[in-house]
């Protein structure tokens, strides 16, 4: 979901530094609160898988420019139930820099833009996670209709903002109608994706019983919540 160079420029950038500002500063919060919750290891370790496969997901998975924005199958609600909502939004800080800076040095000056895009949709997805799943249910035993409501409201979110950055910085004139309305149909379509994706990877980690107490995973993947 990498917004096209030049979508937004001049002095409209620098709304996107506030909201990347505020974005990560809720991420630094969430951060302190695993720390405390979690220790040190396990939220650096999960950070580090976390953001290693953000990086895949941008690199080696195939991407598509459409529209105003590129097409990734990003997997936004695979990193909330595998590491949790602090490590997953770090880990695509993390990894949208990383490809930024080794691969893609055009995409660095809209970082603010594309870092807004990502994490938002993390967050509301993450409260929408803990409204939707009973705490009785550990991660492994949502539904598929749970996994879609998680899917929907991660992909959907980041629409949402790739369409108000491309109206913010372009108007709405028809040919930028066009574009965002074609990249929104595309870009959905993941939503086809992820929820399996999301399943068939808890059915892997529900059959690695090793996996369960280990620091590299969000605790709850496996134990009901508090």
């Amino acid at each position: 979901m990498h917004i096209e160079p030049g979508i937004v420029d001049g002095a409209k950038m620098l709304l996107s530094y506030g909201t990347a500002t505020a974005a990560i500063g809720y991420a630094a919060k969430l951060a302190i609160d695993t720390l405390k919750q979690d220790g040190a290891a396990s939220l650096l370790v999960r950070t580090l898988i976390a953001s290693v496969m953000v990086f895949c997901f941008f690199e080696v998975l195939p991407h598509q420019p459409i529209g105003v924005s590129e097409v990734h199958l990003i997997l936004g609600s695979t990193l909330l139930l595998l590491f949790g909502a602090a490590p997953a939004a770090i880990g695509l800080a993390i990894g949208l820099l990383a490809q930024g800076l080794l691969f893609a040095q055009f995409d660095l000056p809209q970082y603010g833009i594309n870092v807004t895009t990502l994490l938002v949709p993390l967050f509301a997805t993450a409260a929408l996670a803990r409204r939707i799943i009973p705490a009785a249910t550990a991660y492994v035993d949502i539904r598929y209709s749970q996994a879609l409501k998680l899917s929907v409201a991660y992909q959907g979110g980041i629409v949402a903002w790739v369409a108000f950055w491309a109206l913010y910085g372009q108007g709405v004139g028809a040919e930028n109608l066009e574009s965002v309305a074609t990249f929104g149909a595309a870009y959905m379509s993941v939503v086809l994706l992820e929820p399996l994706i999301d399943l068939a990877v808890l059915a892997i980690a529900k059959t690695a019983h090793r996996l369960r107490g280990s620091i590299a995973l969000e605790k709850r993947l496996y134990a009901a919540g508090a």
